[in-house]
């Protein structure tokens, strides 16, 4: 992938011998969906698929963005003067954003740079391509110009850029997923603090497999927003009778026993669903830890019904690929995940499963939706890295 992607930055911006080849991975939420931004626990995983970009610095203050995944928009200039959001901007306000962002941390960048992208990740799925774009974007600045930054400040930055230059309100997994990818491992995450674990995914004879319903959405202008601002209104009416800093604060019972201080019967239900959701995570990587696959099936299986029916985030793209991998011997647990409303599912299936599954899941959804999906068995991966130095120096 290095080589091709060097190949095309020559072809595009020329000499690529002065440019440095990057990667950040996509991520896949195993469970704890929507938890993020309520306070509550996630589990997500680095994938070995994700973005590759190849960057050099140039002398002056000018950007120029070139996609593979989007040649038609051929290359897009700006400058480190121009780094606002705007709709012609596309896919550039990802980097962009992340440029401004360590602007706005104090961080000023010398001078602008060249930038080559090509994703592996399949657009608008659901398995966050921005943030992947956005920790790669992080990491070229880190290492052309000598920022003090972790990889931990990468998915911060990375957030507050998506929060405050793009418009969507979005918690902290999709960044801290990738930028602090283990290989071979899911990260426990506790977004009320930031505390985490490396939990080491052991399936045995079974593997992840990522369908894609190829409905795209864009968060900004689904209604991931909408619920967010829910939860907020339903947090807002228990905290006049219960003491509590964040939905993820609450078990089942606490919930059950204060539910009714939540006035609109909606936002009611989103709040449950992070509750049970939040919980449903603790005792997901609890069973995992003991080797109980089965168990972490039933709870994925649990929390795509929860997405479904309190939180009302799948629609029935993603209920199909669901309902469908539920029937068939050999799926351990099959879920929505990601925002929603289009994007990807997620299933634990037996190895000597999978030709089935593909086959069968793949038929039932093209004659329902009537166009059809698309299949990854993926694999864990670790964080962004540097994957070739320049040839010579500038």
């Amino acid at each position: 992938m290095k080589e091709t992607v060097l190949q095309r930055f020559e072809e595009v911006f020329g000499d690529s011998r002065s440019a440095t080849v990057f990667f950040a991975p996509g991520r896949v939420n195993l469970i704890g969906e929507h938890t993020d931004y309520n306070g509550g626990h996630v589990f997500p995983c680095a994938l070995t698929i994700g973005t590759y970009g190849a960057a050099r610095k140039r002398n002056d203050r000018r950007l120029r963005f070139f996609s593979m995944n989007f040649e038609h928009l051929g290359v897009m200039e700006s400058s480190l003067e121009e780094l606002t959001p705007s709709e012609d901007a596309d896919w550039t306000n990802y980097p962009k954003g992340v440029m401004w962002a360590f602007e706005q941390k104090g961080m000023k960048l010398p001078c602008g740079m060249d930038l080559l992208l090509y994703g592996t990740i399949p657009n608008g799925s659901g398995l966050s391509s921005s943030a992947s774009v956005e920790v790669l974007t992080g990491a070229i600045l880190r290492e052309f110009f000598r920022f003090p930054v972790t990889n931990q400040d990468l998915a911060l930055i990375g957030q507050y850029a998506e929060n405050h230059f793009n418009g969507v309100n979005c918690g902290i997994m999709d960044q801290f997923a990738i930028a602090m990818g283990k290989k071979d491992h899911a990260i426990f995450l506790d977004t009320a603090d930031l505390s985490y674990e490396y939990a080491p995914i052991e399936l045995k004879q079974a593997k992840i497999v990522i369908a894609c319903s190829n409905k795209k959405r864009g968060l900004g202008d689904s209604k991931y927003n909408e619920r967010r601002s829910e939860c907020e209104a339903a947090l807002a009416d228990l905290q006049k009778v219960v003491s509590v800093n964040s939905l993820g604060d609450l078990d089942e019972a606490a919930f059950e026993q204060y539910q009714d201080a939540i006035k609109d019967p909606v936002c009611r239900k989103r709040a449950r669903h992070a509750v049970y959701e939040n919980q449903r995570t603790i005792r997901a990587v609890e069973a995992l830890k003991q080797g109980d696959i089965q168990t972490f099936g039933r709870l994925m299986n649990a929390s795509h019904v929860s997405l479904r029916d309190d939180y009302q985030v799948t629609g029935p793209e993603l209920d199909t690929l669901v309902e469908e991998a539920w029937k068939i011997p050999g799926v351990i647990g099959s879920r929505m995940t990601g925002a929603g409303f289009g994007g990807c599912t997620v299933s634990i299936v037996e190895e000597g499963a999978i030709d089935g599954f593909l086959q069968k899941v793949g038929e039932a959804y093209r004659e329902k939706i009537g166009y059809p999906a698309d299949f990854y068995v993926v694999e864990i991966g670790g964080g962004p890295e540097v994957c070739q130095a320049p040839s010579s120096a500038e």
